[in-house]
């Protein structure tokens, strides 16, 4: 991203400024359809290095498409995760 100049930082907090009731959104259409929205498109959690021991015929199998094999295991642990259901915090 690029530097905000000094009056756009300006007309930002104006614009932070207004109430709710202050901002003209006869121009923009409500969204009635959010079939096609991403959950977490821009969700970017932080990275970890970890060691792992994996069978060779898996990491065999993870490796097989070509580059990406770490993102693969972090896409399926995820999927694996995010099927689980929600345990509480102890």
């Amino acid at each position: 991203m690029s530097k905000v100049s000094r009056n756009q930082a300006k007309e930002l907090v104006a614009l932070a400024a207004l109430p709710d009731e202050g901002i003209d959104l006869a121009e923009l259409p409500e969204v009635q359809d959010w079939s096609t929205a991403v959950v977490g498109k821009f969700y970017r959690p932080i990275k970890k290095s970890l060691t792992i021991r994996l069978d060779a015929d898996v990491l065999a199998w993870l490796r097989a498409p070509g580059r990406g094999y770490q993102t693969r295991i972090n896409k399926l642990l995820r999927a694996a995760m995010e099927a689980q259901p929600r345990q509480g915090k102890a």
